[in-house]
């Protein structure tokens, strides 16, 4: 392969998502300049781990980064899948962090995949495991992917800064993805939610459910939060609680919101206070319960964390017209969209609809093909 014919890009910005599209379509990439004027240039921890893991999963897949770490060249390999696979995610992000980029290749790799991963399992930065397995495995459903062999399990928890979660991911391979129209949000009917607690006292729990649904009951009257309370080797090696909630609508949208509270990371270099005062498990209910509502508000089919996905989603279809409705576009997901129209040279027709605030999209799938997969 020549020089010449590597894509070239330059910063640290939506690194998973031109990682993901780079391996769907088949584009060399070199990424220059990531974080060239930082005190700490190049790729972080948990960078690294990400291209380690897509090495795990692809053959005949090459990295090089330079000694610096400020530049990357990346050549994808087939995607191969795989059972029993282990990966050590780090303690620098979550595991929500690596969770993206495995659903979306693990469902055009050549075997099903089975995954364990190892680090964070809740934190206040990414998606939670919990989020997870209640919004986003749904999410594929609405695209055909079917549910036998699609499901994560818990079996520890872990909060930052030390981890020692533990999840097993299971995600079936498909054929294609068929175009979804999918513009009517409907109305909430029920919201469900769970709260998490490892090593610290089962009563954060209650606290935090009571204060949530404190905002809830004056709304809908089906609402119901169930707890996970960790103790032992399953509780991982730090002290944390956190809640992940998810409305449902009439329609089969789910909308989500979770955070998680514990002790700070050492981020590069920074002295940790083990003293530092942290949010009470009231107001965290109650914060997380107003930022659902802000969700809902916005309306869209899917909540803001879940935009880039679904546009990406939406780009790997078979040729046939996909048609969504999002609340407001965030910033993240308009860099997808133009990743998207780069690697794969799908264009979304974008219109306001001002009547409700929010926006509809349209865009004629890629066509992506799982050629690699056995067909029966």
């Amino acid at each position: 392969m020549g020089k010449g014919s590597y894509k070239k890009l330059q910063g640290s910005q939506n690194f998973r998502q031109r990682l993901i599209l780079s391996t769907l379509s088949a584009t060399p990439i070199i990424i220059k300049d990531i974080r060239a004027n930082d005190m700490f240039p190049g790729l972080r921890l948990h960078e690294v781990s990400l291209l380690r893991l897509l090495e795990k999963i692809s053959d005949d897949c090459v990295v090089k980064i330079n000694e610096t770490g400020t530049m990357v060249q990346y050549k994808p390999g087939t995607l191969m899948g795989g059972r029993h696979l282990v990966h050590y995610c780090g303690e620098s992000r979550a595991i929500g962090y690596f969770l993206e980029p495995l659903l979306v290749l693990g469902l055009f790799s050549k075997k099903p995949l089975s995954i364990r991963l190892k680090g964070i399992t809740n934190d206040s930065k990414d998606p939670s495991v919990d989020t997870f397995r209640s919004t986003t495995l749904p999410l594929l459903k609405q695209f055909g992917v079917p549910s036998e062999g699609l499901e994560l399990k818990i079996e520890s928890r872990g909060a930052p800064p030390h981890g020692g979660g533990d999840v097993l991911l299971s995600i079936p391979n498909i054929q294609t993805l068929t175009a979804v129209t999918w513009i009517d949000e409907g109305m909430v009917k029920r919201i469900r939610g769970v709260t998490f607690s490892t090593r610290v006292s089962s009563q954060f729990e209650n606290t935090m459910i009571h204060a949530a649904r404190g905002i809830f009951n004056h709304l809908l009257p089906d609402v119901h939060i169930f707890t996970d309370h960790k103790a032992g080797p399953q509780a991982g090696n730090s002290p944390g609680y956190g809640i992940s909630l998810v409305a449902e609508t009439t329609s089969g949208c789910f909308i989500s919101a979770d955070t998680a509270v514990s002790h700070a990371r050492v981020e590069d270099g920074g002295v940790e206070d083990e003293k530092a005062e942290l949010m009470s498990p009231e107001d965290v209910g109650e914060q997380i319960a107003s930022v659902l509502l802000q969700e809902i508000e916005q309306g869209g089919v899917v909540d803001t964390t879940h935009q880039g996905l679904l546009f990406l989603l939406c780009a790997l279809c078979g040729q046939d017209v996909s048609k969504i409705r999002v609340g407001k576009l965030i910033p993240h997901g308009i860099e997808v969209l133009r990743l998207i129209r780069d690697f794969l040279g799908v264009k979304f027709v974008i219109k306001p609809d001002p009547s409700t605030g929010t926006v509809i999209l349209k865009c004629v799938g890629s066509g992506l093909k799982n050629l690699s997969r056995k067909s029966s």
